[in-house]
C-alpha cells in the first residue's frame, strides 16, 4: 500500500427526487482507499452501500462532493473517459452475475478486452488462462445458461480480472450461491487480494465481511464505523495484456465484435427480426416491381408507337386537324414528296391518298380500305413482308395494279386457304393482283375493321380518284438527327414551294414524348406511394429497435460497466438496424423477380423490365433507412446511464 489513496471521496453526497423533495442515498461521505486493501462496505438493505459501490465503480455520479481516481476527479470527465477508467482499474463482480447471454463463457471473459484494444491472440489466450486458474477449462464452450451459478459467478471474476482488474467490485458475490459455491468465491477473492488486487466487497452479511482487512458499516447514507481487521500483505498481480495492433486494428476490432453481436441478437429473435423486416421486404419489392412494371408498359407502348412508324413527320393540307378548308387545298402533290426525298436528313418518303371501296374476291366482298402509297411506305412504316414482295419505285411510275394486303385481310378474303399471291381482287371496279402480305398492324388509325390494301399511290389517283393532289405526305427522319431541327427544315421547304403556310405537320415524336412523359409520371406516382410503404417499415424497424434497446438494457448495463464507449454501443445497435435493413433489401429484391416470373408465366402482354439502378437503389434505401430509422435506438441505447441499465433486469 502507498500513502497516496487510489480512490478518494470527499464531501460526497448522493441524491434523487423523490415527490416534490429530493432523497440523499449517500450524505457527506469521506473516504480513502489504498491500493491493495480488501474493503468490506456492509449495512442493511438501503442504507446506501450499493450507491457507494456504484460511484466508486464510475458506474454513477455523486451529485455533490468530490471522487477522484487515483488523482483522477471523475466529475470533469466525460461519459467516454469514465469507461476508460472502468476499463482500466475496475473489474465487477455482479450478485446476479450479468453475463451476456448469446456468448460462451471464452466470449464474456474477453469483452473487456475487446472495448481495451487487446490483440485478438493475446486475449483469448489469457481469457482461457483466466477460466483455466478458477477451474473452467471444460466450460469456456459453455453459454451462460448451461453453467451453475458457482460457475457463472467465476466466470463474472475472469471477466472482472481480464484487463487487470487492479480494483475489484464484488457486489454481494454470494447472495445468490449455494454455501459451498460462496465459500469457493471468497477463496478466490481471498487469493486476488493476496496478489495485490484491491478488493471492495459490498455486504450485508457479516459473515462474508469477516474476510476483508477493514470493515466499512454504513447507516442511512452515512459511514458509522470505519475499522481495520488486518494489515494488508501485497503480491505481485498478474498484469494485464498487452495492447494488441494499431488504433485502426483495435477499431476494426470493436466493429469486428459489434458485427458479431449483431448477428447473435437476430438470430436469437428470428421472429422478431423478420417482422421488423417486413415492411422494408415489401417497401423495396413494391419499389423494384412499380420502377419493373413501368419500364415493361413504356417499352411496350414505344414499341407499338414504332409501328405506326418511327421519327416520323406526316405533312397534311390546312391549318389543323379539322381544318374544313383542307379539302379544297390541292397544292400537296407528288414533286413536294420528291423534294423531301431529296434532304439530306431524310431517310425515305411515302405520298398517301386513300379510298375506301368494296373489295371482292369470289362470293367474299367486304369494305376495303385502300392505301395509295409510294414504295417507301413499308420502310417508312417500318412494316415486315411475311408473303410475296412489295412494289417498287417501276410499279409506282408504272401505275401497276399490283397490291399488298395484310394477314387480317388475307384471312378473311381467302377462307378457304387459298394461296393470295397472284390472286386478282376488285377494288370497286378495278382489279388488282395481290404481290405480298405483310405483318398486321396492331395499333395506330389504319387498326379498324376495314380490309386495308397498299396499291401504287399513283394507281389510286388516276384510276380510282382521278385527282393530281396527294392527302398526305410522311417522311422518315434518319434516326441521328434532331426531330425538331427537322421539322423546322420541312416547314421552311414547304413554305417555300407553296409560297405560303398551307399546310401542318404532325410530329410523331411529340406523341411518344408525351405518352413516355404520362407513363413515367404514373410510374412515379406509384413509386411514391411504394417509397411511402418503405418509409412506413422504416418507422417499424425504429419501433422494433427502441423496443430491443429496452428488452436489452440489462445487457447495454454490462457492456458499459466493462468499459463500453457510447460509440461501441451506438455502432452495435446501428449495425444491427443497417443489417435488418439490407437482408430486407435481397428479400424485397428477390420477392420482385419472383412477382416478375410470376407475372411472365402468366401471359401478360409486357414483360416487366428489371432496371439494375432501380435495385442498386433499393439496397441504397435500405442501408438508409437502417441508418435514418436506426440512428435514434442506438443513440438512446448510448445514453444509458450504466447504473440505471443496470438496474433493469
Amino acid at each position: 500500500m502507498t500513502d497516496t489513496p487510489l480512490l478518494r471521496l470527499r464531501k460526497v453526497w448522493r441524491e434523487y427526487p423523490s415527490g416534490d423533495g429530493v432523497f440523499a442515498a449517500l450524505k457527506d461521505v469521506d473516504l480513502d482507499i489504498h491500493s491493495g486493501e480488501m474493503v468490506a462496505i456492509v449495512g442493511a438493505s438501503g442504507s446506501g452501500k450499493s450507491t457507494l459501490m456504484n460511484i466508486l465503480g464510475c458506474l454513477d455520479r455523486p451529485s455533490r462532493g468530490s471522487y477522484a481516481v487515483s488523482g483522477r476527479e471523475t466529475a470533469e470527465l466525460v461519459p467516454d473517459e469514465l469507461a476508460e477508467l472502468r476499463r482500466e482499474y475496475f473489474g465487477f463482480i455482479f450478485q446476479r452475475y450479468h453475463l451476456l447471454g448469446d456468448l460462451t463463457a471464452l466470449g464474456n471473459v474477453e469483452v473487456p478486452a475487446v472495448y481495451a484494444g487487446k490483440g485478438r491472440e493475446a486475449r483469448a489466450q489469457r481469457a482461457r488462462a483466466l477460466l483455466g486458474r478458477l477451474g473452467l477449462e471444460e466450460r469456456t464452450g459453455h453459454r451462460p445458461g448451461q453453467l451453475s451459478g458457482g460457475q457463472q459467478q467465476r466466470v463474472s471474476i475472469a471477466r472482472a480480472l481480464m484487463n487487470g482488474g487492479e480494483v475489484i467490485l464484488a457486489d454481494e458475490p454470494t447472495g445468490a450461491l449455494d454455501s459451498a459455491s460462496g465459500v469457493e468465491v471468497m477463496r478466490i477473492l481471498g487469493e486476488l487480494h493476496q496478489e495485490g488486487h484491491t478488493v471492495i466487497l459490498v455486504t450485508h452479511d457479516m459473515a462474508v465481511a469477516e474476510h476483508a482487512d477493514r470493515i466499512i458499516e454504513i447507516s442511512d447514507g452515512q459511514i458509522v464505523a470505519d475499522r481495520t481487521t488486518r494489515k494488508a500483505q501485497a503480491v505481485r498481480k498478474l498484469p494485464p495484456p498487452e495492447t494488441g495492433g494499431s488504433a485502426l486494428e483495435q477499431l476494426v476490432d470493436r466493429f469486428r465484435e459489434a458485427f458479431r453481436m449483431a448477428l447473435l441478437a437476430m438470430a436469437a429473435h428470428k421472429l422478431r427480426t423478420f417482422l421488423t423486416m417486413l415492411g422494408i421486404i415489401i417497401g423495396i419489392a413494391s419499389v423494384v416491381s412499380v420502377v419493373a412494371l413501368g419500364n415493361g408498359s413504356q417499352q411496350q407502348i414505344l414499341e407499338n408507337i414504332s409501328s405506326l412508324g418511327t421519327n416520323t413527320l406526316d405533312v397534311y393540307p390546312g391549318k389543323s386537324f379539322g381544318d374544313m378548308r383542307s379539302s379544297r387545298i390541292e397544292t400537296l402533290v407528288p414533286a413536294d414528296a420528291e423534294a423531301l426525298e431529296s434532304q439530306p436528313f431524310v431517310d425515305s418518303v411515302t405520298p398517301s391518298v386513300s379510298s375506301n371501296v368494296t373489295a371482292r374476291f369470289g362470293n367474299v366482298a367486304a369494305t376495303a380500305q385502300v392505301s395509295g402509297v409510294g414504295e417507301g411506305y413499308f420502310r417508312v412504316k417500318g412494316l415486315d413482308i411475311v408473303q410475296g414482295s412489295l412494289f417498287n419505285a417501276a410499279s409506282v411510275k408504272q401505275r401497276a395494279q399490283d397490291a399488298v394486303i395484310d394477314e387480317d385481310t388475307r384471312d378473311t378474303l381467302f377462307v378457304n386457304g387459298e394461296e393470295p399471291i397472284g390472286r386478282i381482287v376488285m377494288l370497286g371496279n378495278v382489279p388488282v393482283r395481290v404481290i405480298g402480305v405483310i405483318e398486321t398492324s396492331q395499333s395506330g388509325p389504319m387498326n379498324s375493321d376495314s380490309l386495308k390494301f397498299f396499291v401504287p399511290y399513283t394507281t389510286v389517283m388516276t384510276r380510282m380518284l382521278g385527282q393530281t393532289y396527294l392527302s398526305s405526305v410522311t417522311v422518315r427522319i434518319v434516326d441521328d438527327a434532331d426531330m425538331s431541327a427537322a421539322q423546322a427544315a420541312v416547314e421552311r421547304l414547304m413554305a417555300m414551294r407553296h409560297g405560303t403556310t398551307d399546310f401542318f405537320i404532325r410530329n410523331t415524336d411529340d406523341i411518344r414524348e408525351t405518352i413516355t412523359s404520362t407513363t413515367q409520371t404514373m410510374t412515379l406516382l406509384i413509386a411514391a406511394i411504394a417509397v411511402i410503404s418503405l418509409i412506413v417499415g422504416g418507422i417499424g424497424v425504429m419501433n422494433i429497435m427502441l423496443v430491443s434497446v429496452t428488452e436489452r438494457t440489462s445487457e447495454i448495463g454490462v457492456r458499459m460497466a466493462v468499459g463500453a464507449r457510447q460509440s461501441d454501443i451506438l455502432q452495435q445497435f446501428l449495425i444491427e438496424a443497417v443489417l435488418v435493413c439490407l437482408l430486407g433489401g435481397v428479400i424485397g429484391v428477390l420477392l420482385a423477380l419472383g412477382i416478375g416470373a410470376v407475372f411472365s408465366w402468366s401471359g401478360a402482354s409486357f414483360p416487366m423490365v428489371f432496371s439494375t439502378i432501380s435495385i442498386v437503389l433499393a439496397f441504397a434505401c435500405s442501408t438508409l433507412i437502417g441508418v435514418a430509422f436506426g440512428f435514434l435506438p442506438a443513440r438512446s441505447a448510448a445514453r444509458l446511464d450504466p447504473v440505471d441499465a443496470l438496474s433493469r433486469d
